[in-house]
């Protein structure tokens, strides 16, 4: 694999990854049970005691949560959803997560993301599945100079190794002209 560690570019430990699949009153008995407080607005993220579930469509959310106790928390949350139409299937080993920070967390991201990620168009907490170049990633922003990357793992070596590859054009660009 790339290089896949640097202060702005971070990989997150392993997580427990599930995408439930239900309607509302589906939804609401999940997140109680995950005891986060109300259902994510629309391409949102909310987080609470180490729990986040992600916005992704309609009827889609990917719940993120520490990778101990993966059985225990599916089992719990499968209980709590049972009473109603659902899915919830785990892919904590299809992706891998980083979180890429610093001022120009955003300049990096939109030098192969269609998306505008000016704070105003999306904001802190905001979330959505896009592509970073040919690689479909979930995207959330989580503070304002950073961002959440899901990625394939299939994909997580041709993500990092085009963020460095940006940085590094970046600095370059950045230095005087008789530096070069």
């Amino acid at each position: 694999m790339a290089e896949t560690s640097a202060p702005w570019l971070q990989p997150l430990p392993a997580a427990t990854r599930l995408i439930f699949c239900g309607d509302e009153v589906a939804e609401r008995a999940l997140l109680a049970a995950l005891a986060l407080p109300a259902p994510p607005a629309v391409c949102r993220g909310i987080s609470s005691g180490g729990n986040s579930a992600l916005w992704l469509g309609p009827d889609e959310r990917l719940l993120l949560a520490p990778a101990e106790g993966r059985a225990a928390l599916i089992a719990g949350l499968e209980a709590a959803v049972a009473p109603h139409a659902h899915s919830l299937v785990d892919v904590s080993h299809r992706q891998a997560s980083f979180e890429l920070r610093g001022p120009l967390s955003a300049l990096l991201l939109n030098s192969q993301c269609p998306l505008d990620l000016g704070p105003a168009a999306f904001p802190v907490g905001m979330c959505t599945r896009t592509v970073f170049s040919k690689a479909e990633i979930v995207l959330w922003r989580t503070a304002p100079e950073t961002f959440h990357l899901e990625v394939w793992r299939s994909f997580a070596d041709y993500v990092v190794t085009l963020l460095f590859t940006v940085a590094r054009e970046y600095r370059l660009a950045a230095l005087p002209q008789n530096q070069h």
